[in-house]
């Protein structure tokens, strides 16, 4: 009897460790990395100082216990994490708490596999991105405002001759509409002081 009761005993221990064990994998993140190649290359490039915030969550890249690093994410973000991290091929949708729009952009894009591959050569990043890809809607391309350094998250932020450019063209029937006004306005301005001095002139010729 006590055999049995010890058997029973045991079975329980090996079914409560088995239940423990299958959430573990959804529970620890697979090793994580930041990847400052790419950072060197930008900084290098675009002569632009950049730090971590224009992949990640966090501008201190995704190790740490800070707001979007990995020691802060709750168990239902690290089984974000490890789905992203698992994403090696592209066309996966992407949300990964230590990265930001962009950075789930780039691994969405090219795969996790790729990803890793330029990192050898981070001007293929540029490459491998769409050139129709405009997360902030200024008008450059992700890929572009990858190479200049400046936020694919923020339109006010971006190379300011390209951003002239840009908006030359978008509003460029305001433009010209708006000098139009000006002119016409000045015109019959013109006009009516000519109009003016002609009565003035008249007047004085009567008295």
């Amino acid at each position: 009897m006590r055999k049995s009761e010890d058997g029973k005993t045991i079975s329980a221990r090996l079914k409560a460790l088995v239940a423990l064990a299958v959430p573990l994998p959804f529970l620890i993140p697979l090793q994580s990395f930041a990847y400052p190649e790419f950072q060197q290359f930008v900084e290098q490039h675009s002569h632009r100082t950049v730090n971590c915030a224009m992949c990640h969550s966090n501008e201190n890249g995704p190790v740490g216990d800070g707001r979007g690093q990995i020691g802060s994410l709750t168990p239902e973000e690290m089984k974000r994490l490890n789905a992203a991290r698992l994403a090696v091929e592209p066309g996966q949708e992407i949300d990964s708490p230590i990265l930001n729009q962009f950075g789930n952009e780039i691994i969405k894009a090219i795969g996790k596999k790729k990803f890793v591959q330029i990192k050898s050569d981070p001007a293929r990043l540029a490459e491998a991105l769409s050139a129709k890809n405009d997360i902030d809607g200024d008008g450059i391309s992700d890929a572009t405002e990858y190479l200049d350094g400046s936020d694919p998250l923020n339109k006010f932020h971006g190379d300011v001759g390209k951003l002239f450019l840009v908006n030359l063209d978008r509003f460029k029937m305001h433009i010209v509409l708006a000098i139009v006004a000006v002119l016409s306005v000045n015109y019959g301005l013109l006009h009516l002081i000519k109009a003016i001095s002609i009565l003035q002139s008249k007047r004085r010729a009567e008295e």
